[in-house]
């Protein structure tokens, strides 16, 4: 029987073999050395050049965009000498040194020549300003700070074609979806007829205009306060200032509340508590003895706050409101929100802080950032990754690591800090 099995098992082998060298259509055998005939040769893979593959890319687009109702004769006008811009890559990929102090910001974006032209703006703006107010409940000086801090009152829109620079940050930037939909959103303002493309200009990342709306936000919020059928935010400050009060109404400002106030923290506050993330009520902040730092009143004792301190215990602690964080819709930075609040005040005719930052504090590089957080993690503190940003957790960590040696655990990231680490 196993006789007769290894014949079987031949014979089916045999059966196989016969099957794989088969018999071409010159006599010759499948699996032997033949030469391919020109009929057979593999295709020549050609490259594309870098043209080539933006025109694929920009054909792919078009095809959306019509889909989505804009013209092909809106679409070819926007994209008319359009190419991948390389200056918006340099901006797009270009990292920070430093991690800039928030003084060292805010010097800059509440200068004294800044103050001075809001007052001027907010003067030939008034009664512009005086209605919106009226309409969206948002004061003009506020108004007014946004635009100062977004493009000096108009005086630097930015001068890149907006089609370019959504395209190129579409096409091969780092968040190529994300502008992809703004690009296309920018193709359908086009197609609206508020702007041409020549004139449809802003900075290297698609933001538009006297404030600074991405195509995303123009849609969403821009208004023709003029009524002439435009919303035109790039040659109409009133549609530009109009929009603005819009956005911040439409993302919850509350009319009659102030965006907050700088105030005097006790000696035992319990800094863990001065993040944005922790709300209590007024009352309750004011009852752990926060007291307002000028000659005036908290505000309502039922509305809900947070405490924030930029520089830690050796700087300026704010009482923030629900309106500060409707400035953080537009940016969202505390040193931005900060900014706005500040420079509406002042242009308002309020004064500086009453107590001032640490300037004496060395400015920090991302790279002493990365290694204090290194540090810290290498002492239990988790700081949730090495990334040169300093966010809750870094800052938790920093507050672990103060209590340990005995400092206000303010989660402030000192150089003094640093150092104190770095000699263990």
């Amino acid at each position: 029987m196993a006789h007769s099995f290894r014949i079987l098992v031949l014979a089916i082998v045999g059966i196989l073999l016969a099957g794989c060298q088969t018999t071409t259509a010159d006599g010759q055998t499948a699996g032997q050395s033949v030469q391919p005939t020109a009929a057979v040769q593999p295709a020549v893979q050609v490259a594309m050049t870098p043209d080539e593959k933006f025109a694929a890319w920009r054909a792919g687009l078009k095809a959306e965009a019509l889909g989505r109702g804009v013209s092909a004769t809106t679409f070819d006008r926007a994209f008319a000498g359009v190419r991948p811009n390389a200056k918006v890559l340099e901006l797009d990929s270009k990292q920070a040194e430093f991690v800039r102090p928030i003084w060292e910001y805010l010097d800059s974006a509440v200068s004294d020549t800044r103050i001075a032209s809001g007052k001027e703006a907010l003067a030939a703006q008034w009664q512009t300003l005086r209605d919106l107010a009226a309409t969206y409940g948002v004061p003009p000086e506020i108004v007014v700070a946004i635009w100062g801090l977004e493009t000096n009152y108009g005086g630097y829109m930015g001068d890149f074609s907006v089609i370019e620079a959504l395209a190129t940050l579409a096409y091969q930037g780092r968040r190529t979806d994300s502008f992809r939909e703004q690009l296309l959103i920018a193709l359908d303002i086009l197609q609206a007829g508020d702007i041409t493309p020549e004139r449809m200009r802003g900075s290297w990342a698609g933001a538009m205009g006297h404030t600074q709306f991405m195509p995303a936000a123009f849609t969403a919020y821009a208004v023709d306060h003029d009524r002439n059928g435009k919303r035109n935010m790039w040659d109409e400050p009133v549609d530009a200032l109009a929009s603005t009060a819009n956005y911040l109404d439409k993302s919850g400002w509350r009319d009659g509340q102030p965006w907050g106030a700088e105030v005097v923290l006790p000696a035992n506050f319990p800094w863990e508590e001065a993040e944005l993330d922790t709300v209590r009520t007024v009352g309750t902040w004011h009852a752990l003895g926060v007291r307002a730092a000028k000659d005036a009143t908290l505000p309502d004792d039922s509305l809900p706050a947070s405490v924030i301190a930029p520089a830690g215990h050796r700087g300026p602690a704010f009482l923030v409101l629900k309106n500060f964080r409707v400035i953080m819709r537009y940016n969202n930075a505390t040193s931005y929100a900060l900014a706005v609040a500040h420079l509406a005040d002042r242009i308002g005719g309020g004064g500086p802080f009453l107590t001032a930052w640490p300037r004496n504090d060395a400015k920090l590089r991302i790279d002493d950032v990365r290694e204090m957080q290194r540090l810290l993690t290498a002492r239990g503190h988790n700081t949730g990754g090495v990334d040169g940003i300093v966010g809750p957790m870094t800052r938790a960590a920093i507050r672990g690591y103060q209590r340990e040696i005995g400092a206000p655990p303010d989660g402030y990231p000192s150089s003094e800090l640093l150092s104190r680490l770095k000699a263990g």
